[in-house]
């Protein structure tokens, strides 16, 4: 079976289309088992992030056919209007896009470690729905492995940045110093906390954190001397907020038009800085249409991303090398599995020879044959069959012309 990756990303297709490709945490497990029931995937791996959504599985060509048509009807998409952002890889341009992906070379920032993780939980999630098995079992542990030497022995995470890194860079370009400017923080999960690690560090220290687990907001409020809201306390709030910034995992819109236009005539129409990190959005585009109101997207982040690049190339250019290493190394474990699948084969084929023809010897000996008679008729027959195909195949072999044939002929009869 073949490996293939299937997806879109950053690149190929703009937010609005990839936050109705999305997978929310509690579609993944359905989805995965639609792939293993429905399509009969061996093995099915989904990857969603603000950035991309991956199907990773093994099959057919038919089969890769299939989980596209899927794709589309599963979030009720044109078909043809998502093969144009589409992209689909195959065994070992699949196997090196995974590794890129998780060593952060495929993402928006260059060598953010957010990635990592995420393919983490994605494997994690179909292992425990048991779309995993011994082929992808070995890919993704080749796959960590390999991010990991990535970060570990290139400057790839030097001065680490991240989409949560270039908001709050974007926010020091226009506040200046943040040491008086008031943050609101949506969300409680991972990209929040980088944002809030990140606003800590530039100086931030009026912090609030509102989330819908009050739980969750407040240990992370803990860290950073934040104030806890719920979300249901972010419409009367947001009159405080100079910066908003959101990524949360849910499904609607948190922040309406309205409820900032009624935030900025209570603020007297003091700007408000907000930054979209979710996908879908948290904070409904048409926020971007009030006077006062400066709304980014994590595409709107990209000419910040720029400016990280170059810092980075020369890494990504060793990262590059040190994941085609891995790829080869992944695909001649594969081809050694094939090789020790046809070595059973044949060690299969000659125990049911031994089998039938014992059985045989055994009715003869029952019937009273003579015993001498039935045993070389049993070697005879076993070594005729058993040496029936190896001789054609050498006879075949010498007559190639293969300079080396002589010799591998030797080394297989053991001469």
């Amino acid at each position: 079976m073949a490996i293939f990756a299937l997806g879109i990303n950053h690149k190929t297709a703009p937010v609005a289309l990839r936050e109705k490709l999305a997978f929310s945490p509690e579609q993944v497990p359905e989805a995965l088992q639609q792939l293993s029931a429905t399509l009969r995937l061996a093995d099915a791996v989904i990857l969603s992030t603000c950035n991309r959504t991956e199907l990773y599985f093994s099959g057919d060509a038919e089969q890769s056919e299939q989980v596209l048509h899927w794709l589309a009807q599963f979030h009720q998409l044109n078909l043809t209007e998502l093969q144009q952002h589409l992209y689909l890889y195959r065994d070992q341009d699949a196997v090196q896009h995974l590794m890129r992906v998780s060593a952060g070379l495929d993402s928006l920032v260059l060598g953010e470690p957010q990635i990592f993780g995420q393919v983490k939980q994605a494997y994690n999630q179909s292992r425990q729905a048991g779309t995993i098995n011994p082929q992808f079992e070995r890919l993704f542990q080749k796959t960590f492995s390999v991010a990991k030497e990535v970060r570990t022995e290139t400057d790839i995470g030097a001065n680490a940045v991240s989409v949560a890194f270039a908001a709050v860079t974007l926010a020091k370009q226009i506040f200046g110093k943040l040491e008086k400017v008031r943050v609101l923080l949506i969300g409680a999960g991972e990209t929040i906390e980088l944002v809030a690690k990140h606003l800590a560090e530039q100086g931030a220290k009026h912090l609030s954190v509102a989330n819908r687990t009050y739980e969750r907001a407040e240990s992370l409020a803990r860290q950073f001397d934040a104030q806890v809201l719920t979300l249901s306390q972010v419409p009367a709030r947001l009159v405080d907020a100079d910066i908003v910034i959101s990524s949360t995992a849910s499904t609607l819109p948190i922040v309406g038009k309205g409820m900032v236009e009624q935030a900025l005539k209570l603020r007297k129409h003091k700007p408000m800085f907000l930054v979209d990190l979710a996908v879908p959005r948290d904070i409904e585009q048409q926020v971007a249409e009030l006077e006062d109101a400066y709304l980014y997207t994590v595409d709107d982040l990209q000419s910040i991303v720029v400016q990280n690049l170059n810092n980075r190339q020369q890494a990504a250019e060793q990262a590059n090398v040190m994941i085609a290493s891995g790829a080869a190394d992944f695909q001649q474990w594969l081809q050694l599995q094939d090789k020790a699948d046809w070595l059973r084969d044949y060690r299969q084929r000659c125990e049911q020879v031994k089998a039938e023809l014992l059985v045989r010897a055994q009715n003869q000996l029952a019937a009273g044959q003579d015993p001498e008679k039935v045993m070389a008729e049993l070697a005879t027959k076993l070594s005729n069959r058993l040496m029936h195909s190896p001789t054609r195949a050498i006879r075949q072999l010498l007559q190639s012309d293969q300079p080396e044939a002589s010799e591998l002929v030797k080394v297989l009869v053991d001469l």
